[in-house]
């Protein structure tokens, strides 16, 4: 006989879980008293969004699900923004919610809510558990769900009476994970497509990667003198000093990359959705019907012609196609391979950042400082801003499983993202890049990275202004400014009172030296860097945006 709350643990261990992500609530009180007598790592996380984020990243790096707790009501609505994330960024996970207890339901009990009603278009699947003797297969089931086709965040609740019951039940085995695999037929008449193209191109995107498979690409690449590129935030699936990498295909995309996806013959699109951002609003590939010859692979068959029509659909994942596609060479030597050339470098010259601007902090030169300085396996974290462009547009990636930032562009991941992949990789640089809003919606999680001793670097990048918002509304109505100044804490202060390491930078020339002693603090660390709201954008200051408008 075991409590349920026994039962969801041992389910836990039985998948896999080596981590859980929470907060805490009297709702699931019986849950966190089998953790007492687990080997399961649990961090308690300051706000529940953070903590959905943290399991979301862990998820996004490893492919297996992040695990969230979290208790009912307002810690169930917390923790919303980071089951959007997973979902539309295809992230495994699974979030547990403490419910009212059965006799109480239906009662608008004390923090009652419907979480089959409130998650329903934001997860791929949302249970309730309403007999304990059934948790083994409900969680491993979840698992399953969350891993399987298309992979995305679960939502199990939990009642609190259901958790101390007392039942027999069968011993918990672990999910079998569901492969799909690309048919020789499929792959005959991708061939045939590729031998008769002039003009291809590739964009790789989505999840269920691995490095194995990224290396594979690579070797497609090559042996087909392909341009590739990465779609929006996805961009760690290939190596960016590549000679074939033609660069990222999403907000603010290259101008000469766009004409080249649109000029091309084939698309060969592998694992991505390619939704609006990407598609830079489905105009890089028309919807329903693209003007190239569309090969679409992806591991979820509803996927396959939802949005376009392909002209060769291929329901697999994309490691197991790689892997399969890899054994296919070309006819003979593809015509393409100049352009493919060219293509690198438009990519190299649109990459290299301006080293002037307005203000006394110039963010070129601090981009490529970090280019040099930092180890081609460092983990770069972001939320959302016009401050991501110089980590999105600047920084060249070059291995897998190095950057954590939500395609769905939430604001508030980078700092509980760098803590979750801290935790998980504490031998690796981490940073996170943030705005000053950006940072404030959840920069509470640095109060976990400095309690779990996570020497995270935090840089803040601190214009005093929703960048964002302000380049559109001075776009599109002209010095009426509203809602979009911010008075910000000095961030810096705000590091050492959670206990960790700040520094302020004023003047380009600061950053080095600062960024090298929040390095050696061996202490989670902000560095705040103060940058004139002039410098709105890498190429137009705010000014030349109104006036313009």
């Amino acid at each position: 006989m075991k409590t349920g709350g026994q039962l969801i643990v041992d389910a836990l261990e039985a998948n896999g879980t080596d981590r859980i992500f929470c907060v805490p609530g009297e709702s699931y009180l019986a849950v966190l008293d089998a953790l007492h007598d687990s080997s399961i790592r649990t961090i308690v996380c300051r706000q529940e969004g953070g903590a959905a984020m943290m399991a979301d990243c862990q998820g996004r790096l490893t492919g297996k699900p992040g695990i969230c707790f979290v208790t009912r009501g307002p810690g169930a609505t917390n923790a919303s923004a980071g089951i959007h994330i997973a979902m539309q960024d295809s992230v495994p996970l699974i979030l547990f919610i403490g419910q009212v207890a059965s006799h109480a339901k239906e009662r608008e009990a004390f923090q009652e809510v419907d979480y089959k009603r409130f998650f329903g278009d934001i997860a791929k699947w949302v249970v309730e558990i309403d007999d304990a003797s059934r948790i083994p297969e409900f969680v491993t089931r979840a698992f399953a769900v969350a891993t399987s086709g298309r992979p995305g965040p679960v939502v199990i609740s939990l009642p609190e009476d259901m958790l101390t019951s007392e039942v027999e039940a069968p011993e918990a085995l672990p999910h079998t994970p569901v492969e799909t695999y690309p048919g020789g037929t499929e792959l005959d008449a991708l061939e045939m497509l590729l031998n008769g193209a002039s003009r291809p191109f590739v964009i790789l995107g989505g999840t269920r990667w691995n490095e194995e498979a990224v290396a594979q690409m690579r070797a497609i690449s090559e042996a087909w003198s392909l341009p590739v590129g990465c779609s929006f935030r996805r961009q760690m699936l290939f190596d960016h000093l590549h000679a074939n990498y033609a660069g990222d295909v999403g907000i603010g995309i290259n101008p000469k990359l766009a004409a080249q996806i649109k000029a091309a013959d084939v698309v060969l699109l592998i694992g991505g959705r390619m939704g609006e951002m990407p598609s830079s609003d489905y105009t890089l590939l028309k919807s329903p019907y693209p003007d190239q010859a569309l090969v679409h692979v992806h591991a979820d068959a509803g996927e396959l012609g939802r949005v376009y029509r392909p002209t060769l659909a291929i329901n697999a994942s994309p490691a197991a196609f790689v892997e399969a596609f890899a054994k296919r060479k070309p006819a003979g030597t593809p015509p393409w391979a100049g352009e493919t050339a060219k293509a690198h470098g438009a990519y190299l010259e649109w990459s290299t950042p301006p080293q002037t601007g307005p203000g006394a902090v110039q963010m070129g030169p601090i981009m490529n400082y970090l280019e040099k300085e930092l180890p081609h396996d460092t983990i770069f974290a972001n939320g959302a801003g016009n401050y991501a462009t110089w980590v999105h547009r600047f920084h060249r990636f070059r291995r897998f499983g190095t950057q954590a930032a939500p395609t769905s562009g939430s604001m508030g991941y980078g700092t509980p993202a760098a803590v979750a992949a801290k935790a998980l990789y504490p031998d690796r640089t981490v940073i996170a890049f943030a705005g000053d809003g950006c940072f404030l919606m959840n920069g509470q999680e640095f109060a976990t990275a400095v309690q779990y001793d996570l020497p995270i670097i935090v840089i803040v990048v601190n214009n005093g202004i929703y960048g964002t918002i302000r380049m559109h509304q001075e776009r599109e109505y002209p010095g009426r400014v509203v809602a979009t100044d911010l008075r910000n804490p000095d961030f810096a202060s705000l590091a050492r009172a959670y206990g960790g390491h700040g520094e302020t930078v004023e003047k380009t020339a600061d950053f080095a030296p600062a960024f090298e002693r929040a390095r050696a603090s061996g202490k989670p660390a902000i560095v705040e860097i103060r940058l004139d709201p002039e410098a709105i954008t890498p190429t137009r200051t705010m000014t030349q945006i109104r006036d313009k408008a």
